[in-house]
């Protein structure tokens, strides 16, 4: 007996394997796309949109007054912010303008760019800007408050204040953001999202919203509201995975400069998120020159579901505040801020 004869046959099943697994692989992509494309016929946008250097960036807008720019955290849409009541409590007072940012919703996420936090505020501050929007009150949550504060930095004068939800500032190690990683590279990761990532993304969806919404129940409608079948597409789950692999390098960079931020910041934290330590946001607290920090007890990442009223509140009261603060001697906060270490303002 020769040794071809043991090689050639475990050879064709090899083969034949490669060739059932790159059918079945060829086969899930195609389901992908098309269950992809239904999501967007089934979802179709609900507001409008505005194009920035080709890029499509969609919005809704709501209510009339002083404007507020809300910006949404990772692997939702503005939707989030429809199904948490935040926009219509906030259309009560203000112009509302809620973005689906870069790659998420029916916003467009080109190729060739790289989609760090500061090139999302880039886009979405001229898109501000093509709407007429001089300055406004700019609320980010999770990885919307690092938008948010990346448009407060390199464009001070278009934020009149930040209102910042769930917000990780600083760099620390993150075990997901390098799982998510490999899911942002060109080819492979092409290839990730439209077989073993969009599978997996559907198993998993329940448990990871359950666990964002932990120690609160998680609304009975609200994946219904904001789509599972949107947000696993694969363009949302690129846009997801480059966000996370761009959350400690641009931490780091944007830490050096929050003492840079003259405007009124107040920071709303979950006392028990498992997603974001709520000391990231006590520790720019007391890096800020004017802020104020709200540790809301018995919630968890989704803190803007459960503070809705404070968070307007903050908003409408910060026109009032940003006067006091410029008549204010430069360096004296006190009279508006709560920066003693170790302290924070309980929500209840």
């Amino acid at each position: 007996m020769t040794l071809s004869s043991f090689t050639e046959p475990r050879l064709k099943a090899s083969h034949a394997a490669l060739i059932a697994l790159s059918a079945a692989a060829a086969a899930t992509a195609v389901w992908v796309e098309a269950r992809s494309r239904q999501a967007e016929r089934d979802n179709p946008a609900d507001g409008r949109y505005i194009y920035i250097d080709g890029v499509r960036i969609h919005y809704v807008t709501r209510g009339t007054g002083s404007p507020v720019v809300l910006l949404h955290g990772n692997a939702v849409t503005h939707a989030d912010f429809e199904a948490s009541g935040l926009i219509d409590r906030l259309a009560r007072n203000h112009q509302v303008i809620a973005f689906d940012r870069p790659g998420l919703g029916h916003s467009d996420r080109s190729r060739g760019r790289l989609w760090t936090p500061s090139a999302q505020a880039d886009l979405l501050q001229r898109a501000m800007a093509g709407l007429g929007i001089r300055k406004a009150a700019v609320m980010g949550h999770s990885i919307g408050a690092m938008v948010a504060m990346a448009m407060a930095l390199d464009h001070p004068q278009s934020v009149s204040s930040l209102v910042l939800a769930g917000g990780y500032f600083y760099p620390s190690l993150r075990v997901d953001a390098l799982m998510t990683a490999p899911v942002a590279l060109p080819l492979l990761g092409d290839v990730m999202r439209y077989t073993v990532t969009a599978l997996a993304a559907r198993v998993l969806l329940r448990r990871m919203v359950k666990a964002m919404f932990a120690p609160n129940e998680v609304p009975p409608d609200y994946i219904a509201t904001i789509s599972r079948e949107m947000m696993v597409r694969p363009l949302q789950l690129r846009a997801n995975a480059e966000d996370a692999a761009f959350m400690i390098p641009q931490a780091r960079a944007m830490s050096r400069r929050y003492g840079e931020l003259s405007m009124p910041v107040t920071l709303f934290a979950g006392a028990r998120d498992k997603a974001v330590d709520p000391k990231q946001s006590q520790r720019l607290r007391d890096h800020l020159q004017h802020g104020r920090l709200y540790i809301v007890p018995d919630s968890g990442h989704m803190v803007h579901h459960v503070a809705q009223d404070q968070i307007a509140a903050a908003i409408d009261r910060a026109p009032a505040a940003a006067v006091a603060l410029e008549a204010e001697p430069l360096g004296v906060t006190e009279n508006w801020t709560s920066r003693t270490p170790g302290t924070a303002v309980r929500v209840n």
